[in-house]
C-alpha cells in the first residue's frame, strides 16, 4: 500500500473521530444556591477543601463554620508528631481555630463566635462568602471566655492593625472587666476601638429581627473570666455553640435536652480518649473526651444524633484524618464532625 494511501486513511479515521467526541456544554456549573458555595480562590478568599451543608438559598440567617481547632491550632508549637508534619497538612488553612459566623441576609448583618489568633484569614472567608460585610458595619464578636484561642484575635481591631472604631464585643461580666483591666486589650477600650456589650446568663440578645442569642454559662478552668455557650436563634432554626467544657456531668444542666431543643449542636471534641497526650497529665486540661460524648449521646434517637457536629479538636485528636477508625466510628454512630466551610441555615 502507497505512503499517500495510508496517510488518507488515518485523515478519514481522526476526521470521523473528532467528529464522534463527547462535546462538552461551555456552561455545564451546578446550580447551587448562593448560600451553600464555596468562594474560589480567584476571589482572594482562603477556602477549605472540605464538603459543606447545603442551607436553603432563601434563608434568611446562615451560619458558617469559620474554624474547628483547639486553641493551638494545626500545625501545633512543638509538635514533631505526623499530624503536624507539612506532608499531612495540603492546606493549613483547613485548621484554624474554632470559630463561627452568622450573617442575616436581610439586615446585612454578620457577627462572629470568638476572636481567634485566624481571625484575619477567618475574617476573609468570612467576607468572601458574604461580601455585604464591611468592617465598618459589622455587627460585633461574641466571646466564650479567656483562653487564647478564644480573644487574642481583637488585637487585629487596635491601632497597630485595623483600627477600628466601636466594634462591639459582647462579653460576660468577668471577661469584660479582664479586657478593661489589662493591657493590651485595655488600650482597645481606651481607644474605643472595642465598644464592650454586657451579657448575662440565660440573657436572651434580639440582635435584629431574625436573629438572637443567648449565653449559657458552662464549668470551665476560669482562671481570668467565667465561660459560656450560645444559643443562636434564627427565624426557622437554632444552634447550640459549646465549644470548651470541662466535663458533661460537671454541669447544672442536660446536654441531651439541649441537643433535642435545637437543630445543630457544635460541641467540644477536643480529646478523642485518655490516650492522647503523653506528655501531658490531661486531668489538668479536663474536656469531654469524644468516647465519652459518644457513650452519653447513644440514647438519642438518631435524628438527635444527626443534629450533632464535634469541633474544637487538638492536633492530635485521630477524627481529623477522615479514614481513621476514629471518624468512622464517629459517622457510624450517626454523629458528624465539623469542617471548615460548611454552611447552615438558621
Amino acid at each position: 500500500m502507497s505512503l499517500k494511501v495510508i496517510q488518507g486513511f488515518v485523515l478519514i479515521w481522526l476526521f470521523f473521530s473528532c467528529n464522534n467526541a463527547v462535546s462538552v456544554p461551555e456552561n455545564t456549573s451546578a446550580e447551587v444556591s448562593d448560600s451553600s458555595t464555596l468562594i474560589s480562590e480567584s476571589q482572594s478568599v482562603e477556602v477549605s477543601s472540605t464538603a459543606q451543608e447545603m442551607p436553603d438559598s432563601n434563608a434568611k440567617v446562615v451560619l458558617a463554620v469559620l474554624g474547628v481547632m483547639q486553641d493551638g491550632g494545626r500545625p501545633h508549637l512543638g509538635c514533631e508528631k505526623s499530624c503536624c508534619a507539612p506532608e499531612t497538612l495540603q492546606n493549613m488553612n483547613d485548621f484554624l481555630v474554632v470559630s463561627l459566623g452568622i450573617f442575616d441576609r436581610e439586615h446585612t448583618q454578620g457577627y462572629m463566635m470568638e476572636a481567634t489568633p485566624d481571625f484575619v484569614p477567618q475574617w476573609r472567608k468570612f467576607k468572601g462568602i458574604f461580601p455585604e460585610i464591611t468592617l465598618k458595619t459589622f455587627g460585633g464578636i461574641f466571646l466564650t471566655h479567656a483562653h487564647i484561642g478564644h480573644y487574642l484575635g481583637l488585637a487585629y481591631l487596635g491601632k497597630e492593625a485595623f483600627n477600628a472604631h466601636a466594634t462591639p464585643v459582647y462579653a460576660m461580666p468577668r471577661m469584660a472587666e479582664f479586657l478593661k483591666n489589662n493591657g493590651p486589650w485595655s488600650q482597645l477600650v481606651a481607644n474605643e476601638n472595642i465598644e464592650l456589650r454586657p451579657t448575662a446568663h440565660n440573657d436572651t440578645l434580639q440582635l435584629t429581627k431574625n436573629l438572637s442569642v443567648i449565653p449559657i454559662l458552662v464549668p470551665h478552668r476560669d482562671e481570668y473570666s467565667e465561660t459560656v455557650g450560645y444559643q443562636i436563634i434564627g427565624p426557622e432554626k437554632s444552634a447550640l455553640f459549646i465549644p470548651d467544657i470541662d466535663k458533661w456531668e460537671r454541669w447544672d444542666q442536660s446536654i441531651l435536652e439541649l441537643i433535642q431543643q435545637v437543630d445543630y449542636a457544635f460541641l467540644d471534641a477536643t480529646f478523642f480518649d485518655g490516650k492522647e497526650l503523653d506528655n501531658r497529665d490531661m486531668s489538668l486540661v479536663p474536656h469531654p473526651f469524644m468516647v465519652e460524648s459518644l457513650d452519653l449521646f447513644d440514647t438519642l434517637e438518631i435524628s438527635d444524633r444527626n443534629k450533632v457536629y464535634f469541633i474544637h479538636f487538638n492536633h492530635t485528636n485521630p477524627v481529623l484524618d477522615a479514614d481513621s477508625q476514629a471518624a468512622n466510628r464517629v459517622n457510624l454512630a450517626g454523629f458528624n464532625i465539623a469542617q471548615q466551610g460548611q454552611l447552615f441555615g438558621l
